[in-house]
């Protein structure tokens, strides 16, 4: 019977079971007498949920710090369902394509119910601020919720970044089950007294924290975790060695998120927790290692937090810098993401994201505005295809080209590329498409990149 449920007024058939939430109670109305409405408190008399689930919520990290807590649990010997921005995936195998980062309440249920039949142990999902928002992960039991870190994005759909922190703040407040939090964020500090939590962070000493590291070839951290829970009236107190291929600060935030994660929900040894993640090589599309010689790195970083955590883990390095930013979204952080880059890299690509309903030169020239100096650069004329060469609001040479033709971007900086750079390509990561006002087109970073590379060296 479970089939025939639906949320959706359109498709309602004669045997049709409708889920009444908020977003649909407004249509209500339109319904035959005849179809029977059901309220989300009932939908667990058709889909079971009795599984451990593990909820991962914040602006940055979610999706990395899910496939890790995945990859661990797999290997530890446990059936595993994974949901996020990249799709749902049981056991190593991918069953649905991407979609949002955490579906409708109805598709939630339907995903957590297949993952309960297939005899999973633990159901791992990211949690968008959205579907907290709109209550689309009603009624669930977590065994487990984890906070990354809060920064400013999604202010189109929150309006403001209280309402955005308030609404992450939310997600950790309710349930009695243990929280994990990043003591180093600021805006997630505070959560650090709320019952049931344990804390990581690289700089702050909480419950699982950072002895020493090393990020020159990958990431290397003595760590150390403890508790104050008592086993035989000892304190817990264990220390383990992390070594991880993956690169960047961030990447040693979000394994030691994974981590202790895995050691709260299994009780094993957080040394033998470690040794399992060598095994685990990242997720495409985030701060993956496109090509060596020359390096080009590409990454989903859409947001000024998101994007310095990707040049500082190149700090010592040149950089070149392709990105955008999206249309339709919040419009604050533009001039935010440009001032950014300026901070960090000497050559600069501005270019398309997914315009959407907006003009993209539009959006370029609200980047552009975050770079320049306007008390230096009073008459500069913002054009498309030229070269400006000036300096940064920090004095600082740069060169900088709007080019809104995101191939186009991507083939001249990679033609541009000196030896000593490194080039981030960022903001869309393994996304295969872009958005415009009036169409979809197929794309991928990636597979532009692996195509500019190989036509190069036909030549």
């Amino acid at each position: 019977m479970s089939n025939y449920i639906t949320d959706d007024t359109r498709k309602i058939s004669k045997d049709s079971i409708f889920l009444k939430t908020p977003q649909n109670e407004k249509f209500i109305e339109s319904i035959s007498k005849k179809t029977k409405i059901i309220d989300r408190d009932e939908l667990k008399n058709y889909y079971n949920t009795n599984i451990d689930i593990i909820g991962i919520t914040g602006t940055n990290g979610k999706t990395t710090t899910a496939a890790a807590i995945y990859s661990i649990l797999l290997d530890m010997g446990y059936k595993v369902a994974l949901l996020g921005t990249r799709g749902m995936f049981i056991n190593d195998k991918q069953i649905k394509d991407k979609g949002l980062t955490t579906p409708s309440l109805l598709e939630l249920y339907q995903d957590i119910d297949k993952a309960v039949s297939l005899k999973c142990d633990f159901f791992v999902m990211e949690v968008s601020s959205h579907a907290i928002k709109q209550e689309r992960i009603y009624g669930l039991n977590f065994c487990l919720k984890i906070l990354t870190n809060i920064t400013s994005d999604h202010l189109d759909y929150h309006k403001t970044i209280q309402d955005y922190c308030k609404t992450k703040i939310q997600f950790l407040q309710n349930g009695d089950c243990p929280k994990i939090i990043n003591i180093d964020d600021i805006n997630g500090v505070a959560m650090r007294f709320f019952p049931s939590v344990l804390t990581y962070g690289v700089e702050s000493k909480g419950n699982f924290f950072v002895n020493a590291y090393g990020l020159r070839n990958g990431i290397f951290a003595k760590l150390t975790f403890r508790d104050k829970k008592t086993q035989n009236n000892n304190e817990i107190h264990e220390e383990c060695v992390l070594e991880s291929s993956l690169f960047g600060l961030f990447n040693l935030y979000n394994l030691m998120a994974a981590i202790l994660a895995v050691r709260i929900i299994t009780k094993k040894n957080i040394q033998n927790i470690c040794d399992l993640l060598k095994n685990f090589a990242g997720v495409s599309g985030r701060m993956e290692t496109i090509s060596k010689e020359p390096l080009i790195i590409i990454d989903f970083a859409h947001t000024t937090d998101g994007m310095q955590k990707i040049f500082e883990s190149f700090k010592t390095k040149n950089i070149s810098v392709v990105f955008g930013a999206g249309g339709d979204r919040d419009k604050s952080k533009r001039p935010k993401m440009g001032e950014c880059a300026s901070l960090y890299a000497s050559k600069i690509y501005i270019t398309n994201d997914n315009p959407r309903s907006e003009e993209p030169l539009e959006i370029a020239k609200d980047i552009f505005n975050g770079i320049i100096d306007k008390k230096n650069n009073q008459d500069i004329k913002i054009i498309e295809n030229k070269k400006y060469h000036i300096k940064s609001k920090i004095n600082k040479e740069i060169e900088i080209e709007i080019i809104t033709n995101r191939k186009n971007a991507i083939y001249k900086a990679i033609k541009e590329l000196p030896k000593d750079y490194v080039l981030l390509i960022l903001g869309k990561g393994d996304e295969c498409e872009q958005i415009f006002k009036d169409n979809k087109i197929k794309f991928n970073d990636k597979e532009c990149v692996l195509d500019i590379l190989d036509k190069k060296n036909k030549v």
